[in-house]
């Protein structure tokens, strides 16, 4: 038999034999901080009214559960709850996500673990080994294939991290993982990058597709489904999203390097790539101070970044959601307001005329040696260009929020609680802090979850 029948049997062992004890304090931490950075930002995002609008057509014929409608106070069956939360979850784009995997393996597999751990009673510690290993197999598989950049990657590898994620929650021997993960890898979408240049919305139900679907793998191999032999090799090597794929590459480093460790987690409320303009513009600023302080002292602005982040040079921006794919639009409404908040992305921002009339004066253009350098470095430089004739430089190299550049604790728990206090009152969202931090110690996430109302 052929290695790339093979891999998947190991693949397979590795998700039902791996436990937490063999992981690394830096692994488990990271593990923790995915699930806990997540649930405030679906919440938040469930306030938008595109999702408040879908909730209550998708609720009027759900069937019933205990699953929580993350920011809705609601609760539902494990598909529907799965499906909303994932959605909610990239409406904002403050998901974790990870430049190695290629995508947000986070907001992938946490909506249907989490529902999934709650449906049947799942210990913390279970649902934390769950998330790691979908979140690892998934984006070692995205690693391992040369995927189209024409492709959005949300719901596509997602539906293979949220099926292996359900499969180790419901204790599922190895080779039924196997044909899971076979399965899973032909259940992705035909997604499209070009929702973020539009801003589509439409992008953000990819997410959730992944944690209704990955949970619909499962069903199906219960019920006597059979997938290919190799429906990831089909599927990320044959052409239909990817033309090369590497198996091998896989198996490199399982179970001793994890590449949940290499995850970014966002404070800017914008396309990751649109941040690493947003931290030259930092330098800049803060390598002159006071020299920038109106924006009518800005003739213009040049950025210079690697490919994926050069695409993200629209100035055409009608709305809040596309507001945020765009490096002119996000320089500029930060230059206008002084900060990267949610209001410095709404329609009222996108609106304002000043904010407009900069955007037009910023230009993007792609460096061929930074993108040769990406992922292990994301260079950009920004040029403020002031009509005094002076120029204000400011660059990039690691962009925050990397694994080279972390950001603190102490900004991560920041976030928490501005996202949750803006949902949920202190004592709810002090007692789901706590929860996630010491999330080993949940004997019961069903009981945990019926213990608060989100």
């Amino acid at each position: 038999m052929s290695t790339q029948l093979n891999y998947l049997d190991e693949v397979s062992e590795f998700i039902c034999d791996s436990g937490l004890a063999e992981l690394s304090p830096r692994t488990i931490t990271h593990g923790r901080w995915v699930i806990a950075d997540s649930i405030p930002v679906i919440a938040k995002g469930m306030q938008v009214p595109e999702m408040r609008a879908l909730l209550e057509q998708q609720l009027k014929g759900a069937a019933d559960g205990e699953c929580w409608v993350i920011g809705a106070g609601h609760r539902t069956n494990p598909l529907d709850a799965a499906m909303l939360n994932g959605a909610a979850g990239v409406w904002l784009e403050l998901d974790e996500g990870n430049l190695h995997a290629k995508g947000h393996p986070g907001i992938q597999v946490v909506p249907a673990a989490l529902a999934v751990a709650q449906a049947c009673g799942a210990s913390g510690a279970e649902l934390l080994m769950a998330v790691i290993l979908g979140y690892e197999v998934s984006s070692r598989i995205s690693r391992a294939a040369n995927v189209r950049i024409c492709v959005h990657p949300h719901g596509t590898y997602g539906v293979i991290g949220a099926a292996v994620a359900v499969a180790r929650l419901m204790k599922l021997p190895a080779p039924k993982v196997r044909n899971i993960i076979s399965m899973a890898a032909t259940m992705g979408m035909a997604t499209s990058r070009n929702t973020l240049l539009e801003g589509s919305t439409v992008r953000n139900i990819y997410s959730g597709h992944s944690g209704l679907m990955g949970q619909m793998a499962v069903r199906m191999a219960l019920a006597g489904f059979e997938g290919e032999r190799d429906g990831v090799t089909s599927v990320y090597g044959n052409g239909v999203l990817s033309d090369s794929y590497a198996a091998d590459a896989v198996l490199a480093g399982l179970g001793t390097e994890w590449l949940i460790e290499d995850g970014y987690f966002k404070l800017h409320c914008t396309g990751r790539y649109v941040h690493s303009a947003i931290d030259a513009l930092e330098d800049a600023l803060s390598s002159h101070p006071g020299r920038c302080d109106d924006i009518n002292q800005i003739s213009r602005i040049e950025v210079t970044a690697y490919r994926l982040a050069a695409m993200l040079s629209g100035k055409d921006i009608t709305t809040s959601f596309g507001a945020r794919f765009s490096i002119p639009f996000a320089l500029a409404t930060i230059l206008y307001h002084g900060q990267s908040d949610l209001a410095a992305f709404s329609e009222e921002a996108v609106a304002n005329p000043r904010i407009q009339a900069l955007v037009q004066r910023i230009d993007v253009k792609e460096d061929e040696a930074f993108t040769a350098r990406y992922p292990d470095l994301q260079q950009c430089e920004v040029r403020l260009h002031l009509k005094d004739g002076s120029t204000l430089i400011g660059k990039c190299e690691i962009t925050k929020g990397e694994k080279a550049n972390p950001h603190t604790t102490a900004e991560l728990r920041e976030k928490f609680f501005a996202l949750g206090l803006s949902v949920w009152d202190e004592a709810t969202t002090q007692r789901l802090y706590d929860g996630c931090m010491g999330i080993e110690s949940i004997d019961d996430f069903s009981r945990f979850g019926a213990s608060l109302s989100l």
